[in-house]
């Protein structure tokens, strides 16, 4: 998501900047939050925080992987909202929406760039993976959001703007293997990175690292069919290692995230605003009470301890020592 810059704003009471309805003067967006080729599904932290920020008076330009996606969050926003379709593991396609966006914003830049498309699958043992299915995640989670930000990037450093990278308790912890913890620990890097040579500018980089949420990243469907095709293509000698029952396990762990997974995702779009309003945002955002009170608290201990968390929350392999 895009929004524009932030030429003319006054601060309010609660230390976030305030700015007039009009078109003309309200502060522009541009979310890169929409990545799902199934109709319906441009929902999520970046349909909410899109209806969210619209409501807040901010011109929102809203990258949508489909059209049917684009026009049904259209038909949920204001004029002030416009969409673009966008592939981000396609440089011609961030290409081409870098140009729509600078169409739009001018010679006032762009006030923020926030970065949450994502995918979680392929996830699986790492044994049981291809070097294909550790891409397909790369390419969405970390490369797609290097190319994007990179492209738009002047734009932002114009308008002394924010860039908000949506990384995970994934990029703190890693608990799975496959592609989406690497990708969520390279956007760690890139996002720490990239503040302290931005912060000469006047730019702010900020990062978002949920816990688990109810959305498409954390869909126990999803996630068990990812299981099942990465076991299927798994060979005969890592199935015997693993065994059915460990794979029956798995399923079953899976089928937790329904019941476990926080569903008032407004937790998440409350830091994005206040991320990309605030006076004085904060370098990192944990939402979520798992984040605070599990993932973060484990991210600071020593790594053998950790790791005796991890075997006796998994399940073990048939063949284990």
């Amino acid at each position: 998501m895009w929004c524009w810059d932030g030429q003319g704003l006054s601060t309010e009471g609660r230390g976030q900047w305030s700015w007039a309805h009009s078109a003309s003067d309200s502060p522009t967006v541009l979310l890169n939050t929409f990545w799902s080729r199934k109709p319906g599904c441009d929902s999520g932290f970046g349909n909410l925080l899109a209806r969210q920020l619209d409501l807040r008076g901010l011109r929102v330009l809203a990258a949508c992987l489909t059209e049917k996606g684009a026009e049904q969050l259209r038909n949920q926003t204001s004029d002030r909202l416009q969409t673009v379709i966008l592939d981000v593991t396609k440089t011609d396609s961030v290409a081409a929406a870098t140009e729509w966006v600078k169409e739009r914003v001018g010679d006032r830049g762009l006030w923020g760039l926030v970065n949450n498309a994502g995918i979680s699958t392929p996830t699986a043992p790492n044994e049981w993976l291809t070097k294909q299915d550790f891409m397909k995640i790369l390419d969405v989670n970390l490369l797609g959001v290097i190319d994007v930000t990179l492209s738009v990037l002047p734009l932002v450093r114009k308008a002394r703007g924010r860039v908000v990278n949506v990384s995970s308790i994934m990029g703190r912890v890693a608990l799975l293997g496959g592609g989406y913890c690497m990708s969520k620990y390279g956007v760690e890097a890139f996002s720490d990175s990239l503040r302290r040579e931005l912060s000469y500018f006047g730019v702010k980089v900020v990062m978002i690292e949920p816990g688990y949420f109810k959305t498409a990243v954390t869909s126990p469907k999803a996630l068990s069919q990812g299981f099942q095709a990465s076991w299927n293509q798994a060979s005969p000698e890592i199935k015997e290692l693993y065994g059915e029952k460990f794979m029956a396990n798995l399923m079953k762990s899976v089928d937790l995230l329904e019941t476990t997974s926080c569903q008032d995702l407004s937790l998440v779009t409350n830091c994005m605003e206040h991320a990309l309003t605030a006076c004085h945002p904060r370098t990192r955002y944990s939402p979520g009470w798992d984040a605070k009170f599990i993932y973060l608290p484990m991210s600071y201990l020593p790594s053998f301890l950790v790791d005796l968390m991890v075997y006796w929350r998994n399940p073990r392999p048939a063949k284990a020592l």
